[in-house]
């Protein structure tokens, strides 16, 4: 069975329909290609009998994009081979586009990536008017760019400023935007006027030919060489590679195939695109961030860590105690999906001004236009703000997200968990200390889970479950379930000091600290992280979390460590921050002063005292910029090979998942433990070793890692 059905009516219209067998989505892989050529032979022995060619789908969406399976195999010794693949698929769209005849794309649904860059080789779009609808070109946040044409035919449609935020950052709209920016032409109010108007366009334009195959085409906006488009593009290298800082190849190589491309005809531009592309498929980057951000993420999204034979659950009421920042982005999260929400603090006054935290941020919406005062009213009704511990009586879920002091948890459990409806969960929001311990002041700890969310909220998409020694599988499958009910991404973990993720972001913290007790320049600590491709340098998150947190978790780490019996390993680190909050009164941003100045009417800069107390001018001189990524990046990925070593990590994927969006490691590498495969396993370990020697034990090859370097085989 073709991927294409061929149907040529009685009024000489084609209608190619994409149908691909056996999957409940049309992507872009080797049946679509035998299809596609099939079709265009086909075309090409009808061609006096068509007056015009309609292209639509089958599916509910118009078409998913490239295969991604086919795309990760690719290897660099087959370039040659892939290049030669594209180019032949191409050759077919493109046979279709300079046929002479109309071509209309119908889009009944979302077209993403290769979907939409078969719309755009048509000589009209029309698509259904749907907000649910997405169109876009994503290859860019997968570590490729379009290979289809997209790079080509998009800058030549609506000009290549207004193409770039598509292309280089992946922009998606949906119908409506889409007509405004021009990349549809029509839209319809069904699938019936839809293909009415595809129809109509054939019957009004005997003879099609796209604007770039006519002679004297302009680009929109102006070619590369026109002298305001020049000037734009003189700086626009630099201004990416602010973005990126190197670590990103697919914006800049699509920088280049879409300027390059603009400055030669339409065919060799599209060989240019094929180069760039093949380049991209071929190199570990893209490789590293496909199998984080499209494998491993919608393996998780599937329910890989969620226990089998649970009955999936709807959440209706949940309790939230403590009104804080993190409190009140909980109970938005959770409000905005539809759920109920109790949001409970020591005084009304408390609780309420939590609540206007939701307020702000749905003032906001309305004000951009993406909601309506009726929509926002009726959310922040969902919010009951209380003082009062009985008003959580029926609460499905409760959660704890008061101060980080065991004995103030132990006090809300007991005071709360009465309140829940049988069988109902009680959860801590905890970001270090472990879940049996705490699930210690609990009556039912089969019940008692944490869920460590991020902070702010609203904008962080992980959340971390930690399952205590008591914890049911029941229990886990049922916060599984609330973490995807509020839109989350949920990882799973076993208990531990810290758990994974807040023990590997420690990692990178303390180091960063102990670079600067070392003597090394604080600008170069906190450049040399961003451009390892960590999103803030770890002398500025010290300043957001606050030193005085910092302080407070160690000490409690430290007294429950040694109440336990065990021994508390001071880090380097520990000292400056002392010092800074100690002698200098210097706590962090909300304090007005940390490691950085915060100016009332400027921006935020490094303080400057911190050269005179720390710096060590001939060692900040003769420091490798290099030396301090390789710090930034093994640190954290030691650590969490620990976590997997110990138990803590449960999978592979929610390591990598875990420490992108959790705590922004960087994403070019595709997670913490594919850092490690990318590197080499035993390239890895050598290089651990040599950092053990210069700078501590802390640096010192697990024993998996040494285990998995003897026969180089990854960590998976």
């Amino acid at each position: 069975m073709s991927a294409i059905r061929y149907e040529l009516d009685s009024d000489q219209i084609l209608t190619l329909t994409i149908d691909m067998p056996g999957q409940s989505a049309n992507t872009l892989n080797a049946a679509f290609r035998e299809g596609l050529s099939e079709t265009a032979v086909k075309v090409k022995s009808d061609l006096d009998n068509i007056r015009g060619v309609i292209i639509a789908s089958a599916k509910k969406t118009f078409f998913a994009g490239g295969d991604l399976k086919e795309l990760h195999k690719v290897t660099r010794e087959e370039a040659k081979t892939f290049e030669d693949t594209v180019n032949g698929l191409k050759a077919d769209m493109r046979f279709l586009e300079t046929s002479g005849k109309p071509v209309v794309a119908a889009i009944n649904g979302t077209a993403l990536g290769g979907g939409l860059e078969i719309a755009l080789a048509c000589h009209h779009r029309v698509a259904i008017d749907d907000d649910s609808i997405q169109l876009g070109l994503p290859e860019v946040t997968l570590g490729l760019l379009p290979g289809g044409g997209g790079t080509q035919r998009l800058p030549r449609m609506i000009g290549l400023e207004a193409a770039f935020p598509f292309l280089m950052e992946g922009k998606k709209v949906n119908p409506k935007a889409a007509l405004k920016a021009g990349i549809v032409d029509e839209l319809a109010n069904s699938a019936d006027d839809m293909i009415a108007k595809a129809r109509a366009f054939i019957d009004a334009n005997p003879k099609c030919q796209q604007p770039w195959d006519q002679k004297g085409f302009k680009f929109p906006g102006g070619a590369p060489h026109h002298p305001a488009m020049a000037q734009k593009l003189a700086i626009a290298p630099a201004m990416l590679k602010q973005k990126t800082k190197g670590c990103y190849p697919a914006p800049e190589r699509i920088l280049c195939a879409a300027v390059e491309g603009a400055q030669v005809d339409f065919d060799n531009g599209s060989l240019i695109e094929t180069r760039y592309f093949a380049e991209l498929v071929t190199g570990q980057v893209a490789k590293n961030m496909t199998g984080a951000f499209w494998f491993q993420l919608n393996a998780i999204k599937a329910g890989g860590s969620r226990p089998d034979g649970v009955g999936k659950e709807t959440f209706r009421k949940v309790g939230v105690l403590g009104a804080g920042m993190m409190g009140a982005g909980i109970a938005y999260s959770t409000a905005t999906r539809g759920i109920d929400v109790v949001l409970k603090d020591v005084s009304l006054e408390n609780a309420e001004k939590g609540k206007s935290y939701s307020e702000k941020l749905l003032a906001r919406k309305v004000s951009r236009g993406r909601m309506t005062e009726e929509q926002k009213a009726k959310i922040l009704g969902r919010i009951k703000a209380t003082e009062s511990a009985d008003d959580l009586e029926g609460c499905d879920l409760v959660i704890e997200a008061v101060f980080e002091d065991s004995e103030l948890k132990a006090r809300v459990t007991r005071e709360a968990e009465p309140k829940l409806v049988a069988n109902g969960i009680f959860a801590s929001n905890t970001s270090t200390i472990p879940i049996t311990q705490l699930a210690g002041a609990s009556r039912k700890p089969e019940n008692f889970i944490g869920l460590h969310f991020f902070s702010p909220v609203d904008r962080m998409q992980l959340v971390e479950i930690i399952v205590g020694e008591q914890t049911a599988n029941e229990t886990l499958a049922r916060a599984f379930d609330y973490v995807q009910q509020i839109g989350k991404i949920p990882v799973v973990v076993n208990d531990s000091r810290g758990f994974f993720t807040s023990r590997v972001f420690g990692t990178f913290v303390n180091e960063g600290i102990g670079m600067l007790g070392e003597g090394i320049h604080p600008s170069s600590i906190e450049n040399a992280a961003l451009l390892a491709g960590m999103p803030v340098g770890p002398l500025a998150i010290s300043d957001e979390v606050s030193m005085t947190l910092i302080q407070h978790i160690r000490n409690q780490s430290k007294k429950d460590t040694e109440a336990a019996g065990g021994t508390w390993n001071a880090h380097p680190a520990e000292a400056v921050i002392d010092t800074m909050v100690y002698e200098h009164g210097r706590k962090g941003k909300a304090a007005g002063a940390g490691f950085y100045d915060y100016p009332a009417n400027g921006k935020k800069h490094l303080w400057p005292e911190l050269e005179a107390l720390f710096v060590d001018a001939q060692k900040a001189r003769n420091i490798r910029l290099q030396e301090l990524k390789d710090r930034i990046l093994f640190i954290q990925a030691i650590e969490t090979v620990r976590c997997l070593e110990e138990g803590v990590l449960r999978t592979v994927e929610d390591a990598n998942i875990g420490s992108i969006f959790g705590i922004g490691y960087a994403p070019w590498t595709g997670g913490t433990l594919q850092f490690i495969n990318q590197y080499g396993v035993r390239a890895f370990t050598e290089r651990a070793t040599e950092l053990a020697r210069a700078y501590g034990e802390r640096f010192a090859p697990p024993r998996l890692l040494l285990e998995r370097a003897e026969s180089n085989s990854p960590l998976a």
